[in-house]
């Protein structure tokens, strides 16, 4: 059963926004990542623009994501490292400029946990991926503005996407490792 305020709705035991078009609030919003170094530590980054549009549909199992990331934007806090990742061993931005994720549907959802199917694309390679998305609440800030907030993560497989450099380390294993985390977290504002 769904009951409405105009702003929030009850569904299945959560409060969630009311149906519309949601915008990622760009001063709220982080996405990052981590990548193994040398087999025994992490690094950690983010990209530092991201757009993302969110459909909160009547049905909320129906509803959408569309995100651009400039890949420029990466940061990992060591500039001589960035400007490797920007460069053609990895992300290549001159050629790829944007990674793009587009859902494609719900999978599941247990409480305010739920499991997004989507296309993941980066140096124009397309894999399917799913995200573990958490639902963090809605409310108005105030602004007047109608806002939720989610926390998201996956797990990618790097050389899946045609990023395959690497270096063969004299003690075993390689400099970079293979898995990379990705984790979102951010505030939707209601557009419409």
């Amino acid at each position: 059963m769904t009951t409405s305020t105009g702003v929030t709705r009850d569904w299945q035991g959560l409060t969630i926004p009311a149906a519309g078009t949601y915008e990622l609030d760009q001063a709220h919003q982080r996405v990052g990542f981590i990548a193994r170094h040398m087999m025994v530590s992490k690094v950690r980054g983010q990209f530092t623009e991201a757009t993302a549009t969110i459909t909160v549909a009547e049905d909320p199992l129906e509803s959408s994501v569309q995100a651009t990331i400039a890949a420029a934007s990466i940061s990992t806090g060591q500039a001589d490292r960035d400007t490797h990742l920007r460069g053609g061993d990895f992300l290549d931005v001159e050629t790829y400029p944007t990674l793009e994720f587009r859902s494609t549907g719900v999978l599941s959802h247990s409480g305010a946990e739920f499991v997004l199917a989507g296309e993941l694309t980066i140096r124009g390679v397309t894999r399917p991926v799913e995200l573990t998305v958490e639902f963090e609440g809605v409310g108005r800030s105030p602004f007047g503005t109608d806002i939720f907030g989610f926390t998201a993560s996956t797990e990618i497989d790097r050389e899946d996407f045609g990023l395959t450099w690497n270096v063969a380390l004299e003690t075993g294993g390689v400099l970079v490792g293979r898995k990379v985390k990705i984790e979102i977290e951010g505030e939707a504002v209601r557009q419409a």
